[in-house]
């Protein structure tokens, strides 16, 4: 395991892929700041998941800016880890034109585990309704820089000692 993160990283994905586990469990062994997205998003925006209306390209962009903004704010090493869905590219180069060196993986999962994850859960705004919503507007990433799509479905261990060969070889 490496002993720095070096770059900021992006950990991403659908509602439910586990990019919020996973970039906690990376900070932590990391010893980096986390920023969870989700605690970004504005009061209009939050009331609008709850009421299961999926959000807009126009209600992402000062939330995207927020985020750049809010890593920008962690200079040197660890380098800052965020959890966010980012799952278009236009979000995805949002944030890259904001955060300088960074690094983006996606979690990739089916519909059906995203759905069943985000049901169990009892303290998240995010209802289940709004998954296939996520997954209309899931752009998967081919030709971005600096970018590895993991599958969301395996075990965290697995997919830390992956991150880590990908950042080590970065």
């Amino acid at each position: 395991m490496q002993s720095v993160n070096r770059y900021p990283l992006l950990v991403a994905g659908v509602s439910g892929s586990g990019k919020s586990t996973l970039a906690r469990v990376w900070a932590r062994l990391c010893t980096a700041p986390f920023i969870e997205g989700d605690q970004f998003h504005a009061p209009a925006s939050v009331a609008k998941m709850r009421a299961g209306v999926p959000l807009e390209d126009a209600d992402r962009a000062t939330w995207l800016d927020r985020l750049a903004a809010e890593m920008r704010s962690h200079p040197g090493l660890p380098a800052p880890v965020l959890a966010c869905s980012a799952l278009k590219r236009s979000y995805r180069e949002r944030l890259r034109a904001g955060i300088q060196g960074l690094r983006l993986v996606l979690l990739a999962v089916s519909p059906e585990l995203a759905g069943a994850r985000v049901a169990q859960r009892a303290d998240h705004y995010m209802p289940v309704t709004l998954v296939a919503s996520q997954f209309r507007a899931l752009e998967i990433p081919v030709d971005e820089p600096h970018t590895l799509v993991l599958e969301g479905s395996h075990p965290v261990d697995e997919l830390i000692l992956a991150l880590d060969h990908w950042l080590a070889a970065s």
